[in-house]
């Protein structure tokens, strides 16, 4: 039985709904609150998730909501106050099209929200999926939202195979960056030269494909050549990641910028690193405590030997690695 203490609420009125575009192209609206202080930070917006939860909490601007962190992180309305409500407040209108490139928005079927197709296009998808491309778990590069901006501005990058040609000139144009900063970012670009195939796959930012999907396949050129049935063979895709990894392949503009990045060096096959064995075909195996190496390389290893990771020992746990300070329920179990 677990116990939690009660979140901590605040009530404060919604002055105006603006709606943001991810790097994936989904837009969520968010609340734009009158400050307000929150479990030690102060609050000024909050996700509101998609058009059917604005539906189904009936919020409108004016209202006094109250408003809790999610997870003590994340603020969330969960609660309007009908009794406050402004007279004539209307319901908020959802775009029909992209409030950042214009292209009319489409919401696929099983969907709750609604997508910018301008994948190639959109700038805010853009910049969103450079920055994913250089983040820690995809080709860990020095660089974060503000350097890409500038980048994305001054028309140096608008694919990942881009920052391949960037030049030392070039960085040094940017706003504070001498020479010793642009230094550090080409040798970090260098180092992301060596990243395995699967971090390369997560970094190319396919919709779906996570890091955990991204550790099941083994050549980029397999993956691009498969078929739909031959994808939802690979454990762990279903349906949707398959529709999704078959749809990315069949751009000319992706396949352009993979072969960029293939003469620029990075590893595309599972060969070009660690070496891979079926040792540990058909065992699933359980982490737990801590260790001398990280657990993203250890389950990497697993995995690129034929071995399937779990968070919960079950009665298809084969092996249980317990390091310093491990679960001791894990241990009991």
């Amino acid at each position: 039985m677990a116990f939690k203490f009660q979140a901590e609420e605040a009530r404060t009125k919604l002055l105006s709904i603006t709606y943001q575009v991810g790097r994936t192209g989904a837009v969520t609206p968010v609340a734009n609150l009158s400050p307000v202080q929150l479990a030690g930070t102060v609050v000024k917006r909050a996700t509101l998730n998609n058009q059917d939860f604005i539906r189904q909490m009936d919020i409108r601007v004016g209202d006094t909501v109250t408003v809790v962190k999610g997870g003590e992180i994340i603020p969330k309305i969960i609660d309007v106050d009908l009794s406050q409500r402004p007279a004539g407040a209307s319901r908020p209108v959802f775009p029909e099209v992209c409030p950042d490139c214009g292209t009319a928005l489409v919401k696929e079927e099983g969907e709750a929200k609604w997508f910018c197709p301008n994948i190639d296009g959109c700038p805010t998808q853009i910049k969103g999926k450079l920055v994913h491309f250089l983040s820690r778990k995809a080709m860990n590069v020095l660089a974060g939202d503000a350097t890409i901006e500038q980048m994305y501005n001054l028309g140096l990058v608008r694919t990942p195979a881009d920052f391949y040609s960037l030049t030392k000139g070039q960085l040094l144009m940017l706003d504070g960056w001498k020479e010793k900063s642009a230094q550090r970012f080409l040798s970090s670009l260098e180092a992301s030269r060596k990243v395995t195939f699967d971090h390369v796959l997560f970094a190319l930012g396919i919709r779906y494909v996570g890091e955990t999907t991204a550790r099941h396949f083994g050549d980029i050129d397999a993956v691009a050549a498969a078929t739909r049935e031959r994808l939802l063979e690979v454990q762990d895709v279903g349906e949707v990641i398959a529709d999704s990894v078959y749809e990315y392949f069949r751009d000319r503009k992706h396949l352009e910028d993979i072969d960029r990045l293939k003469a620029a060096g990075i590893r595309f096959s599972m060969e070009n690193g660690a070496a891979a064995s079926d040792a540990l075909a058909g065992m699933t195996i359980v982490i737990s405590g801590n260790f001398s190496v990280s657990r993203d390389e250890m389950k990497r290893l697993i995995e690129a030997n034929g071995g399937r990771n779990s968070s919960s020992v079950s009665g298809k746990t084969s092996y249980l690695l317990a390091g310093s300070k491990p679960g001791p329920e894990k241990m009991k179990k």
